[in-house]
């Protein structure tokens, strides 16, 4: 059995140095690629700072991609969606696609399904599409933690379409929306009490909704559906710009309607150029990163503080057992932390 000073030796000997992951990135070198998404998903204290390397080295060859973050009920049909228009980017397009997949880590496990790749069995096939498939791991807004720095590889490794699949639970769909340049919601046929049930905030966000599945029997409730969900857009007033949230019908099983789509997502894009709202919401969404980095050291700080990992078995047992509120408990356990912040070794 190999000794505990031998463990970090063999974990440096599996990393390549961090000029091999930049070179191997910039000549689109998917293995390289998505080793380097590795090492930033890690969550290995000693990747910290070879992902930093490996971001900062690829930045200048970074912003030059399409960042759409697609979201929908499960069910929707996220991913035969992505499939049919990864498919029309690159037969139709002429063009290079990655595509970011989320999948649902479980509640129990903590581990992912990861099927999303089996279930864009076409797309995968392609020499110019990447696949990514990563465990949500619970994080909310159905996106990983790491989602915003593995979409600077894909861009830098030369993909001009990134597409961000969200797990779609909705939890704080925010998240995907600070981070993409066009978010599309994907509905399915038939509106009625759906129409009722879609939360103001996601509407208020929306760049473009697509009614899926408008084939078969589905193609009159697509287009009742449609002219509901595009009289509820017009309740709201225009984003920036004058953009007005388009409500298409397509069909991923058929590919109808779905080329409609994309030109939707290449005319909001003209428009932002435009009246040069783009790079503005693209630095704003720079800032919003930095703060949920801050957040997620701080809660990394906050877990290896030695006082706190002494002192968390014990509050947490007196919450259960209702002898300590919640409150008291969180506030005494970051009393600790701001006292004696020293990280376990």
């Amino acid at each position: 059995m190999a000794s505990g000073a031998e463990e970090p030796l063999r974990w440096v000997r599996r990393r390549l140095t961090v000029a091999q992951y930049v070179d191997g990135v910039l000549a689109a070198n998917r293995s390289v690629l998505a080793r380097a998404i590795t090492v930033i998903e890690s969550d290995h204290p000693a990747d910290g700072d070879l992902a930093t390397a490996i971001l900062e080295a690829i930045l200048p060859h970074t912003g030059n991609s399409r960042r759409v973050g697609i979201t929908g009920v499960p069910g929707v049909g996220k991913s035969t969606f992505l499939d049919a228009l990864g498919l029309h980017l690159i037969r139709n397009c002429g063009e290079k696609v990655a595509v970011l997949s989320v999948d649902p880590s479980s509640p129990v496990s903590g581990g992912s399904i990861l099927g999303d790749k089996t279930r864009m069995e076409r797309l995968s096939a392609e020499e110019d599409a990447f696949i990514r498939p990563s465990p949500s791991r619970g994080h909310l807004g159905g996106v990983t933690r790491r989602t915003r720095e593995t979409m600077l590889l894909c861009e830098a490794a030369g993909f001009t379409n990134v597409l961000v699949e969200t797990v779609g639970v909705g939890q704080s769909e925010t998240a995907v929306r600070s981070m993409t340049d066009y978010f599309l919601l994907l509905m399915l046929p038939g509106a009625g009490d759906e129409l009722q049930g879609i939360k103001r905030g996601i509407l208020e966000m929306v760049d473009g909704m697509a009614i899926n599945k408008a084939d078969g029997d589905n193609v009159e409730r697509a287009t009742r559906a449609r002219a509901d969900y595009a009289s509820a857009l017009h309740l709201f007033p225009p984003a920036p710009g004058g953009w007005v949230p388009r409500v298409l019908a397509c069909s991923a099983r058929t590919g109808e309607g779905v080329a409609e789509v994309w030109s939707s997502v290449l005319d909001h894009g003209a428009l932002m150029r435009e009246k040069n709202l783009l790079e503005p919401r693209r630095r704003e969404q720079s800032l919003a990163w930095m703060r949920e980095l801050i957040s997620i050291g701080l809660e990394e700080e906050f877990s290896r503080s030695q006082r706190v990992s002494q002192q968390m078995p014990r509050w947490e047992q007196e919450v259960r057992a209702g002898t300590a509120t919640p409150f008291a408990a969180a506030r005494a356990l970051l009393q600790d932390f701001h006292t004696t912040d020293t990280p376990k070794e």
